[in-house]
């Protein structure tokens, strides 16, 4: 399998996730509505954070023309990530409610290592 196979393999996959997840927090969707207010957010700042998982979305599809556009949306996503495990921790969630923000977290990390590899 090329590298850009996999590239796309992997870039598409997290874009694709993160702009149905943004795109209902920005909507507020009624379940959108409840993750935010079970981790303690009002409705106004889980749309910033719905927004910048769009952005965040979108530069990774970028970064398959740009890569440091790229690289930089994947620490975004991370960054926004981590910030959700630490609420769901703080809130003394289960794991189970911890694995999506994890496993994004992979896909996303997973993204970024093919990404710098793929550098030349």
């Amino acid at each position: 399998m090329s590298t850009t196979s996999v590239l796309l393999a992997t870039a598409l996959p997290v874009a694709a996730v993160f702009l149905v997840l943004g795109s209902a927090k920005v909507l507020a969707l009624a379940p959108m509505r409840a993750r935010a207010a079970h981790v303690g957010f009002s409705t106004s700042s889980y749309r910033v954070i719905g927004g910048l998982e769009i952005a965040g979305a979108i530069g990774v599809l970028l970064g398959l023309a740009v890569p440091p556009l790229g690289a930089a949306a994947a620490v975004g996503l991370l960054l926004l990530l981590a910030g959700a495990v630490l609420a769901h921790l703080r809130n003394g969630d289960s794991p189970r409610l911890l694995t999506p923000a994890v496993v994004s977290g992979l896909f996303v990390a997973a993204y970024l290592t093919v990404l710098i590899g793929a550098r030349p």
